[in-house]
């Protein structure tokens, strides 16, 4: 399984890094406020998709996911931008 790393940006303009091996079943869970969607999105819609990148392993993706969540906020402006 490959692993990717993604980030949405909520309706409030916040935004949320995860990771997943179907990024769009996972948008579409955050997406439905449903059990499986994270805490943090709920009651921030709409959501919208704004960075994927394949990573490989789940263990690296979660580094990456580590390492974009410690970014300050114009940091992974920057890397949005940069897809």
């Amino acid at each position: 399984m490959i692993w990717s790393i993604y980030i949405l940006r909520c309706g409030d303009g916040t935004l949320y890094t995860g990771v997943a091996t179907d990024v769009v079943r996972r948008f579409e869970e955050h997406c439905s406020q449903g059990p499986k969607a994270a805490k943090y999105v709920r009651g921030r819609l709409p959501l919208q998709m704004v960075y994927t990148r394949e990573v490989g392993t789940r263990s690296e993706a979660q580094k990456e996911e580590w390492r974009v969540k410690r970014l300050t906020r114009a940091q992974k402006e920057v890397l949005i931008g940069s897809k």
